[in-house]
């Protein structure tokens, strides 16, 4: 199953024994739609009777891809693996703003992106390369005064951000076809993917927003290497054992 459980018994931890060490290690995860990261933490500490669990760097409901689970003293190295660079694959809807910056809000705006070129957007794409400051969007984590912004924005307020240092490596155009167009990024931790997005869309004068997401590298690891998740919760605790990054390489 695919789809997050509606079930809150999905959150209902079993007894642990808290004399049962726990295998040490990264466990690679190819997110599935509609889980959260907490969710896929949740499911993997429960499923193998797990103390401690965690994870190297979220990714949104509907993002799919790469997701690092740290499990015993693997979670000693969460602030490494989230510092790390990241890769994502994805698709830009032209001609629609959100207020999420992403398929998942409501929109605000719409203009017709018929006229977009090709030639533009590889324009566009390469001028964004390298150091920047990038605006955190409204709908994100990052909180304000002990308060996370987006449920700010679920009340309808804006407030003042402060922009945030990222780089760019690389931002190329796979495959365009107004108005959508599939892409490859590389940048660094904190990136908003749908800002990146969003302002492609401003500077081209049409508006736009993020209609696909899925990340395929954070840090060293690669979604090559990802198990699935539906495999992994067949296995018994000496297969996880097994299958599991060891970092203590």
């Amino acid at each position: 199953m695919n789809g997050r459980p509606a079930n809150k018994k999905f959150y209902i931890m079993k007894k642990r024994n808290p004399h049962q060490a726990d295998p040490d290690g990264i466990l690679l995860i190819d997110k599935p739609k509609e889980w959260t990261s907490h969710d896929i933490v949740a499911k993997i500490r429960n499923a193998f009777n797990l103390n401690k669990v965690g994870h190297g760097g979220t990714l949104d409901p509907n993002a799919t891809g790469l997701i690092t689970i740290l499990i015993g003293r693997g979670t000693k190295i969460s602030a490494k693996i989230m510092g790390g660079d990241k890769t994502y694959e994805g698709e830009i809807l032209f001609g629609v703003e959100t207020d999420s910056q992403d398929t998942d809000g409501e929109t605000v705006a719409e203009k017709d992106a018929s006229d977009i070129t090709e030639e533009q957007v590889r324009k566009e794409m390469k001028s964004v390369i390298g150091d920047q400051m990038q605006m955190p969007p409204m709908v994100s984590a990052i909180k304000k005064n002990g308060v996370a912004l987006y449920k700010l924005a679920r009340k309808g307020q804006e407030i003042e951000r402060d922009p945030r240092f990222i780089h760019i490596y690389k931002f190329a155009l796979h495959d365009f076809s107004a108005p959508r167009a599939t892409f490859e990024v590389m940048c660094t931790k904190g990136t908003y993917v749908r800002t990146i997005a969003h302002d492609l869309g401003k500077r081209l004068g049409c508006g736009a927003c993020l209609s696909e997401l899925r990340r395929t590298k954070s840090s060293e690891f690669e979604i090559s290497n990802a198990w699935n998740l539906d495999d992994v919760l067949k296995w018994d605790r000496k297969e996880l054992t097994k299958n599991i990054i060891s970092t203590n390489q």
